[in-house]
C-alpha cells in the first residue's frame, strides 16, 4: 500500500509542479507511477474546468477565458510537454539521420521548428478552447487531460527507448510493471466514459488514432521514442480532442 501511495506522489512530481511530499525514490518508481498518469491527467483538467468556470461565472471574452485555462495549464505542469513538443520538432524538422535527430533533440536551445510548433500548438489550443461549447467545457477539459497523459503508457510499453538505458522514456519503459498499460487504459477509459457518456468515443478514438501514428513516425524515424516524443504526443492528443468536441458541436 506505502509503495502504491509513493508511486502515485512520483506521478505528480514527475507531470506537474504540485507538491506531492517527499516519497522514497527507487528505479523502478517512474513505471510504477506512470499507471496514475491519467488520475494526474484528471486532477489537472479538474482545475482548468474550474478556471473556466469562474471565468464563465463573470463573463469573460472567450479569449480571456482561453488565455486563463492555457496559463492555467502551462503553469501547472511548467510548460513540461511544451518543451517536449519544441525538441521533437527542431529535431525531426532540422535533423537528417537517427543520430542527428537525437543530436539535436538534446540541445537544451530552443530553434526555428521548435518556436514554430510551439506557436502552432498555443494558437490551436487558444482558438479551440475558446470555442468549446458551455455545456461540455468541463468534460471536454478533463477527458483531454486524461487521455492525453495515457498516450505516454502505450508508446513507452511497445516501443523501445530511442536512447538505449538512458531518458526518460527509458527510465519508464524499462521498469513499466506489465499491468501498467491495461490498468492506465482502464482507468483511463472509465474516467473519460464517466465524465462524456456514450460521447466518449470519438475523443478515445482520436487519442489512439494520434498515439498509432506518431507511433510509426517515432520509430520509422529513429527506431523509439525519447521523453521529448511522450511530450509531443501528449499536446498532439489534447488538440485533437479538443477539435473533436469543436468539430462535433458544430
Amino acid at each position: 500500500m506505502k509503495r502504491t501511495l509513493h508511486a502515485f506522489q512520483i506521478a505528480f512530481q514527475f507531470l506537474t509542479r504540485i507538491p506531492a511530499g517527499n516519497p522514497p525514490w527507487s528505479e523502478d518508481m517512474p513505471g510504477r507511477a506512470a499507471v496514475f498518469f491519467p488520475v494526474v491527467g484528471l486532477v489537472i483538467g479538474g482545475g482548468g474546468a474550474l478556471v473556466d468556470w469562474i471565468c464563465r461565472r463573470y463573463s469573460l471574452a472567450p479569449s480571456l477565458r482561453a488565455i486563463a485555462v492555457l496559463g492555467f495549464l502551462v503553469i501547472i505542469t511548467g510548460g513540461l510537454h511544451e518543451d517536449g513538443l519544441a525538441d521533437v520538432a527542431d529535431g525531426f524538422g532540422g535533423g537528417h539521420g537517427r543520430d542527428k535527430i537525437l543530436a539535436i533533440m538534446k540541445d537544451s536551445r530552443i530553434g526555428s521548428f521548435g518556436v514554430i510548433a510551439l506557436t502552432l500548438s498555443l494558437l490551436a489550443r487558444f482558438a479551440l478552447l475558446g470555442a468549446l461549447p458551455a455545456s461540455k467545457a468541463a468534460a471536454t477539459l478533463m477527458a483531454a487531460q486524461v487521455l492525453c497523459r495515457w498516450t505516454s503508457l502505450p508508446l513507452a510499453a511497445f516501443l523501445p527507448s530511442a536512447r538505449g538505458t538512458t531518458g526518460q522514456s527509458a527510465r519508464l519503459a524499462l521498469h513499466l510493471p506489465r499491468y501498467a498499460v491495461p490498468l492506465g487504459t482502464a482507468l483511463a477509459v472509465a474516467m473519460v466514459a464517466g465524465l462524456m457518456g456514450r460521447p466518449a468515443l470519438l475523443p478515445l478514438l482520436a487519442a489512439i488514432a494520434v498515439t498509432g501514428l506518431t507511433a510509426w513516425y517515432y520509430q520509422r524515424r529513429i527506431g523509439g521514442v525519447t521523453g521529448d516524443c511522450l511530450g509531443a504526443t501528449n499536446q498532439l492528443t489534447e488538440i485533437a480532442i479538443y477539435a473533436c468536441a469543436v468539430l462535433v458541436h458544430w
